[in-house]
This record gives C-alpha cells, sequence and structure tokens, in this order.
C-alpha cells in the first residue's frame, strides 16, 4: 500500500474541519499525517485540560478519516518514530514513504506559517498550499478594509460582515430591529435568576491520554479528572454543544454575557471556543444555527441576546484574526506602556485574599475556561494595573486557556486587555477600579477588602492600583480624548490623597503575595 502513496498531507492540531474540501475527493494516493509533538507541547506551559484537549480531538479526527478509508499516520508523543518537531517528522516521513508532493493548509500561528514555508523552500519534492476554508475572511482582508484609516474600528468591520454575508440584515443597507448593536441590552448583573441550566457534560474517560502526557514528562498547569473530561472532542460532540446552546442557553446570553458569579463558571456561555478554534465547528453554520433558533423562538427570545453573540463570532472572532496578520510578527513584541514587572505568583495556584481573582483563576486552573470578561477585567485588568510585561501575560493567557491559540490570544491580550499595542485594537485601556467589579459581580461579597475604600490595610487593591496606574501613565494618554475624564478627576485629588493612593498600590505592585 506504501507504493502508491505519492502525496503527503498535514493535518495541524487546529485544522480539524471535517468539511475541508480535501475530504470529499476520491483519490488513493494521499497519505494524512497528525503529529503530537514537543515542539507543540512546550512552547509555553499549557493547562493540561488543553494538551488532553488537542491530543483526544486530534485522535477523534483521525480515527474519522480512517473510518472512511483514507491513508493516515499518527504519530503520539510517545512514539519512539516521532522526532518531535515539525520538519524532522515530515522528512523521515517523505523519505520513508517515496513521498512525491507535500500539501498542507495555512497555519493560524506566525511561527508555524514561518517553519513551514522555510521547510518547502528546502524541500526537493513539489509543494502546495490550501486555505483551511474556515475562517469568513481571508488573512488580509481586514488590512484592505482599514486602509488609509487612521482607527480600525471594529464596529465598523463588524457592519460590513454583516452586510456581506446578509446576516440579521433587512435587506443590504439595514440591521434587523433596526440598531448594528445591542451591547448596552447586555450588562445585567445575574443574582440567581434565571436559573442557569447544567452545562452540556460529556464525562468522557481520557485517563489514556493523561497518562501518556504524564509519561512523556510534558510540564502542564492546572487540573484534570481524567475520567469526567467535559470538553467536545468530536464533530458529534461539537454539534451537540451547539444545540445546547440554541436551545437551553441563547434566550438569556445577551444578557448577562458580562456577569460574573462565584457559584457559576459558564452562566449563559457557549463553551463553542474550542470546538470553532479547532475548526470542528464553521463560524458560518454557528452563526446560521443560532439565528435559525431565533426565527423558530422569538416569541420567547429577544433580538438582543442574538446578535450579542453573533458579534462575537462574525464581528471580533474575524476581526482580531486580521489583527494579527496585520500586524504580525511585531505584534508579538510591543509594549507602548513599557510594563516591565512579573506576573504574580498566584496566577499559577490562585492563592491570593481577592476574591475575584482567587475565583477566577481557581476557575480557570479547575476548567481550563473564564468567559471575557473574567479575562478582561479580573485578571487583565489586574495584571495592567499593575504594570506586568505583556511577555507574561501573554504567556500565562496562552497557556491556561483550552480556547487559546495565537492568533486569537495576542490579540486579546496583548491589544485588547494590556493595551500593549498603544490603541491598535482598544481607543483605550480596558482598566477599573473594584466599582465596575462589585457592579458586575458578587465577588466583592465576602472578600477580605473593602471594594469603597481606596487606601488603608483593608482597601480593594484594584482601588489604589486604578488611580496609581493612571497617574504613572499620566503622560501617555494627556492627548486620548476617552481618557480625559478619568484624568481630570485624577488631577482633583489632593496631593496627600494621591500619596496615600501610590504607597498602598506601590506595596501590593511589589508584595503581591501578601495580597
Amino acid at each position: 500500500m506504501a507504493e502508491r502513496i505519492k502525496t503527503l498531507r498535514l493535518i495541524l492540531g487546529d485544522q480539524l474541519n471535517h468539511q475541508h474540501s480535501w475530504f470529499k475527493e476520491e483519490q488513493d494516493n494521499l497519505l494524512y499525517v497528525f503529529m503530537e509533538m514537543r515542539q507543540e507541547t512546550d512552547y509555553v506551559v499549557h493547562h493540561i485540560q488543553k494538551i488532553t484537549g488537542f491530543f483526544s480531538a486530534m485522535r477523534n479526527f483521525s480515527e474519522y478519516l480512517k473510518e472512511r478509508e483514507q491513508e493516515v499516520i499518527y504519530l503520539k508523543i510517545n512514539d519512539s518514530s516521532n522526532k518531535q518537531t515539525l520538519p524532522e517528522n515530515l522528512n523521515s516521513l517523505i523519505f520513508e514513504h517515496k513521498i512525491e508532493k507535500f500539501e498542507y493548509q495555512l497555519p493560524d500561528e506566525y511561527r508555524l506559517d514561518v517553519q513551514l514555508k522555510d521547510f518547502c523552500k528546502e524541500l526537493s519534492i513539489a509543494s502546495e498550499v490550501y486555505d483551511t476554508e474556515h475562517f469568513l475572511t481571508s488573512r488580509d482582508d481586514l488590512a484592505r478594509f482599514y486602509k488609509g484609516k487612521k482607527q480600525m474600528t471594529m464596529e465598523y468591520f463588524y457592519r460590513d460582515m454583516r452586510k456581506k454575508y446578509e446576516v440579521l440584515m433587512v435587506n443590504s443597507k439595514d440591521p434587523e430591529g433596526g440598531k448594528w448593536n445591542f451591547d448596552k441590552s447586555n450588562r445585567k448583573k445575574w443574582t440567581g435568576n434565571p436559573e442557569i441550566p447544567h452545562e452540556r457534560g460529556f464525562r468522557k474517560d481520557v485517563s489514556e491520554i493523561v497518562r501518556e502526557i504524564k509519561k512523556a514528562e510534558i510540564k502542564s498547569i492546572g487540573n484534570i479528572d481524567p475520567e469526567k473530561f467535559n470538553w467536545p472532542t468530536s464533530r458529534e460532540d461539537s454539534l451537540s454543544v451547539l444545540n445546547y446552546f440554541c436551545k437551553n442557553l441563547l434566550v438569556h446570553f445577551g444578557d448577562f454575557q458580562d456577569a460574573l458569579h462565584t457559584d457559576e463558571a459558564y452562566l449563559f456561555h457557549s463553551r463553542l471556543s474550542f470546538a470553532l478554534n479547532t475548526k470542528m465547528l464553521h463560524p458560518k453554520e454557528v452563526i446560521d444555527s443560532v439565528i435559525s433558533h431565533w426565527r423558530e423562538n422569538q416569541d420567547e427570545i429577544d433580538l438582543s441576546q442574538v446578535e450579542g453573540f453573533v458579534r462575537q463570532i462574525l464581528g471580533w472572532r474575524e476581526y482580531m484574526r486580521g489583527i494579527y496578520w496585520k500586524e504580525m510578527p511585531g505584534y508579538r513584541r510591543t509594549n507602548k506602556l513599557d510594563n516591565q514587572n512579573k506576573l504574580p505568583e498566584f496566577y499559577w495556584n490562585a492563592n491570593t485574599k481577592m476574591n475575584c481573582l482567587k475565583h477566577s483563576i481557581q476557575q480557570s486552573l479547575d476548567n481550563a475556561y473564564a468567559h471575557h470578561i473574567q479575562r478582561l477585567m479580573i485578571t487583565g485588568n489586574y495584571a495592567l494595573l499593575t504594570q506586568t510585561h505583556p511577555d507574561e501575560v501573554d504567556a500565562w493567557y496562552l497557556g491556561i486557556y483550552i480556547d487559546a491559540i495565537e492568533w486569537v490570544e495576542i490579540t486579546n491580550t496583548r491589544g485588547m486587555s494590556q493595551f500593549a499595542d498603544g490603541g491598535i485594537v482598544a481607543t483605550k485601556p480596558y482598566v477599573s477600579s473594584g466599582a465596575y467589579i462589585n457592579k458586575m459581580s458578587n465577588y466583592c461579597k465576602g472578600c477580605v477588602y473593602d471594594v469603597k475604600k481606596k487606601t488603608g490595610e483593608n482597601s480593594c487593591p484594584f482601588n489604589s492600583l486604578y488611580w496609581n496606574f493612571l497617574d504613572d501613565k499620566r503622560e501617555f494618554f494627556k492627548n486620548n480624548r476617552r481618557m480625559a475624564m478619568m484624568l481630570n478627576m485624577l488631577d482633583k485629588k489632593s496631593e496627600n490623597e494621591l500619596f496615600r493612593i501610590k504607597e498602598r498600590a506601590n506595596s501590593i505592585i511589589q508584595n503581591p503575595e501578601n495580597f
């Protein structure tokens, strides 16, 4: 059989697209290869659930292809023939199977894109690259859209995408409901009602994969119950999660998408990001399913719930990917605020007295998951206010979350969360005092710190950190119109009050283990 195989096709761990045109062909001269590699497990320290999720999804997809009589080679992490790097494994397979052509799909991470381009330059056989057939934009669509514009405001890109794909449109110009954006309707605090359905669970046994990861001595973070793994790792699983979201969670998604609660990790969020980012689901089928369910249940589900969800996928997801390809490779080094501090140790163990951080980090360690407000306004907010180096923040976010792939992680972290890009993604930094956290959550209830106090031993650390940050970065933000009101309020503080604020903030920054 090996003698007939002439073309080698690589499938990366985030290219599990069952609907790709590759798999609609009838050819008997193809060899597909999947690789579990130290190259991918070790470039940052990943959550154990993230490594397990990718390995499980890759193995399931390889079995799917085998069942359809495709020739597949699967290199597991501990296989003796696994060289643990992409070029070495590919060279070995090309030689062993007398391959005459190498094909791959465009990687979504810059480092892999460069690695495969360099590999192909050295090849003595033909090579060809294909689109992943997943995203709704090409790599450079966003750069073209904003060419000549001073500010890349996401809203205008989102509206253009709505028109282009005829999503929630009355006609070619007008949005359904008369508004493009219902964001102001989606900021409710959840206090126990309505009741939140239990998340769609799988409780799969992944003990074998976990044993293999431990045998390979791969360093990881976080926790896992190997007998009750709860993430979708197949096309069937992913469709089940999508269906469950439509039927049980969509009805209140928009209302509470920014809410935070100590007892609820998922609230009404879909938990579809891992399925999307591995390409087990296509963004358009997710959007279409959600809108279709809403149309059939408009008496129960308001348009604002649906628009908020669509904006995340059709707007933010495509926008962030466009920013990534427009700004890389320089983007991963940008640090416009010149922040230099280390990320506190409690980001790896949740050992902090600050209730909001303790819950958000422990949840992340337990579930490899936190929703966007926990990431942006709790863990990200604290990292920015303590002026942490964005490299440190990137490594943590990229490692701890199951859905974190660099194209989506770095733009959200370095851009949206840390303002390290100086305003490419966001027009102002997403920072807040404890007041916002108290408004959107129950985290402040029962915390040892008083959210209403700015200084003093039991004052909320976010309060002094917030004003200290504004004072430290005053020069950088002095011409930012969106920061003018806060800087004016800062100017009204007495010299004595500002001294006490900065004293408290610097104590927190220098001794995070005490808080």
